[in-house]
């Protein structure tokens, strides 16, 4: 394609085009013309280069402004031909674009550009030095609802300016709305459009003008994603009959570990090596045409020089899933490439669907399905892991034995030839027996497609994401404003904000919040309790409630006073209820019986509980068990301590309540909860 950046008199055409107010101005290429054009648009004036190799005109000394009278305007005319040519003399000036000089206002910026994943982007923030140094900016992937427009300029932390801030005038937010939609509108409607920045749009008392627009035009139109509604048929993962390509003997191979882990499989496991006749006691077959039977799944662990021949006779044998667990494809370049499109187009010839290639495999616990070489097998449980590394695959299932945490299926994705994260999030959204979702994304090869899918299943379960790439060391620059403000790890944390996906920063925060989601639900609102044995905890749960957002209830009189006449005198006789160090069990359960007739009052409680030499650590997690049951709402363990608290852990892992040994994590992870929940507007969100 050939990028053309179009003049600013050409910009300023599309953009009245679709009404978005421009200054009055004329292209000239005389001194006398730019006179009678300053003096028919009224003084001052703005003088500008306009050239097709310029992009950032005050670089070269092509900008003048203040132009008061027609002397002033010759004598702009030559100096900023002469500093152009002698800072850009390979640069062609097409003319002087004269334009009225606009009475300062609120600067803010609107760009749009297209990336790689999602397509088209939408970006809007405060403008001016604003812009660079606080990068107060919000994205969204096109199209976007007048809704979203609105919550686009209401989260921008400049936003106080626009409603009007000290001695600062409110600013006229419906016509700021009404250009950003017109923006949008534009971007989407002219394909040949691949990146504009308009800077600074200027805002007023009353109306807005463009003042600066750059618009970047291809030789051709750049199609819009197209999102489809296929996917992978999800019975393809009711799975009675495995075929290994690359078993083998080798304890210090690949296909070794893969047919270890399926020695435990239910259902009929064919190792296939024409070198032995026997792996791990199970006979073995030359080839996939020679097995006997029907066949489910193919997994291959050969080199990737032989995986085309392979998926032929898969093909041939009408074997419907492949998962192709050999690296050396697309992810090294040149001749990796040419051989994944290579096996693509015979599966597709056959109708067979790929998983991977360069991918770890998959993990159905609840169906004792372990197609990867990992050295353990996970727990049953109720959390979908989709990742696209399997070296974290292996690491957190590692980890989750010891912690007792479960999964529904652990999927690598691989380089996604085929099936993509989007199959696997619709897969585990319809799974039973997954309660919540978990991704580890590198990246997304169809972003319209993603936001489709995981939109949909993020309604009925939590989806959690971890994005890698969040430095920006190494990014590429681009070429204006608007596109080094929408990063790749911005326009991915839009995306995830628009699919209703709660975005981690981290392996453990992704865990933390799915955890509780899976056992809790989302709660339906911030309206929090804290009920503790422990003073300490109190100050600093009022502390951590407030930096992460969730709202501490004010308790009522009569409240009070039910809570004075089970608790000691000297109790908190407020919120957090800080029940004073020798609080037994029973005290616990006589505060929760108060908080389960009063539920109306709160959504949201943590329990924080201590070892002390007068509590029992058993019954206080019994008795935070039967709170559970007999509530609606989000009920956070916090039971803080050592070896005297494994057994009351264990307890309420049982009773499938999570606990968090850390109290900040606790309050961050149900704040980062609660405000992903109002921010996409759910159902029966509410504050306070």
């Amino acid at each position: 394609m050939t990028r053309t950046l179009l003049s600013e008199a050409e910009g300023y055409a599309l953009l009245a085009a679709h009404k978005i107010p421009v200054p009055n101005h004329s292209l000239t290429t005389t001194p006398e013309e730019a006179v009678r054009a300053a003096d028919a648009i009224g003084y001052p004036v703005v003088m500008k280069v306009v050239s097709p190799e310029i992009v950032h005109k005050s670089d070269v000394g092509g900008v003048i402004t203040g132009i008061g009278s027609g002397d002033a305007v010759r004598a702009a005319f030559t100096q900023i031909q002469d500093s152009t040519h002698s800072r850009a003399p390979d640069a062609r000036i097409t003319g002087i674009l004269v334009e009225q000089q606009l009475s300062p206002g609120l600067e803010l910026i609107i760009g749009g550009k297209i990336d790689p994943a999602f397509g088209r982007i939408l970006t809007v923030g405060i403008g001016g030095k604003m812009v660079e140094l606080l990068r107060d900016v919000s994205l969204r992937v096109l199209p976007v609802s007048d809704d979203e427009i609105n919550d686009i300029v209401g989260e921008l932390k400049g936003y106080p300016l626009i409603t009007g801030y000290r001695d600062e005038p409110p600013r006229d937010k419906k016509a700021l709305v009404r250009i950003i939609r017109s923006a949008a509108d534009l971007f989407l409607s002219d394909l040949t459009l691949s990146e504009f920045d308009i800077n600074p749009l200027v805002l007023y008392r009353d109306g807005a003008c463009a003042v600066d627009a750059r618009f970047y035009r291809e030789d051709r139109e750049i199609p819009l994603e197209t999102v489809s509604s296929a996917g992978m048929d999800n019975s393809l993962l009711d799975i009675s009959s495995i075929a290994v390509v690359g078993a083998s003997q080798d304890p210090g191979k690949i296909g070794y570990a893969i047919c270890r882990n399926l020695l435990t499989f239910p259902g009929s496991l064919y190792p296939v090596n024409p070198k032995s006749p026997m792996i791990l006691g199970r006979q073995a077959y030359p080839d996939l045409a020679s097995l006997p039977g029907k066949v489910d799944l193919a997994v291959i662990a050969i080199p990737a020089a032989g995986v085309p021949g392979v998926i032929e006779e898969a093909g041939k044998k009408k074997i419907p899933l492949s998962i192709i667990i050999s690296s050396g494809f697309r992810e090294g370049g040149g001749e990796g490439r040419n051989l994944e499109e290579d096996i693509l187009a015979i599966a597709q010839r056959h109708g067979m669907r790929i998983m991977g290639p360069n991918c770890l495999g998959l993990m159905l616990p609840h169906k004792g399905i372990n197609t990867t070489f990992d050295p353990v097998s996970p727990r049953p449980g109720r959390i979908a892991f989709i990742s696209q590394s399997g070296a974290i695959i292996t690491t957190i299932v590692d980890w989750s034995l010891p912690e007792e945490i479960g999964f529904s299926s652990v999927i690598s994705v691989g380089n996604q030839a085929d099936l993509t994260f989007e199959d696997f999030v619709r897969y585990a959204g319809d799974d039973p027996a997954t309660r919540s979702i978990i991704l580890y994304i590198e990246q997304i090869r169809f972003g319209k497609r993603f936001m489709d899918v995981v939109s949909r299943v993020s309604l009925t379960k939590p989806v959690v994401a971890i994005k890698s790439g969040a430095s920006r060391l190494g990014q590429r620059a681009a070429s204006s404003h608007t596109g080094s403000l929408a990063g790749s790890y911005e326009v991915y944390m839009a995306a995830f904000r628009q699919a209703g996906v709660i975005p981690a920063r981290s392996i453990r925060e992704a865990f933390q919040a799915a955890e509780l989601l899976s056992s809790e639900g989302y709660p339906r609102g911030t309206r929090a309790i804290v009920i503790t044995n422990a003073g300490g905890f109190a100050v600093l749960s009022s502390d951590y409630a407030e930096r992460f957002g969730i709202d501490m209830v004010e308790f009522p009189s009569d409240l009070v006073s039910e809570l004075d006449a089970v608790l000691p005198a000297n109790w908190s006789r407020a919120n957090p209820i800080d029940m004073v160090g020798d609080s037994s069990a029973d005290r616990f359960a006589r505060t929760f019986d108060i908080m389960i007739r009063r539920q109306d009052l709160w959504d949201i409680a943590f329990i924080v509980a201590v070892p002390s030499a007068i509590s029992d650590p058993l019954r206080v997690a019994n008795e935070i068990v039967r709170f559970s049951r007999h509530t609606h709402k989000m009920i956070v363990g916090c039971m803080i301590g050592g070896d005297s608290m494994k057994t009351p852990l264990r307890i309420l892992r049982d009773s499938q309540i999570p606990n968090f040994p850390d109290l900040e994590d606790a309050f961050r992870t149900v704040g980062n909860i609660c405000q992903h929940k109002c921010s996409s507007g759910f159902p029966g969100c509410r504050h306070g």
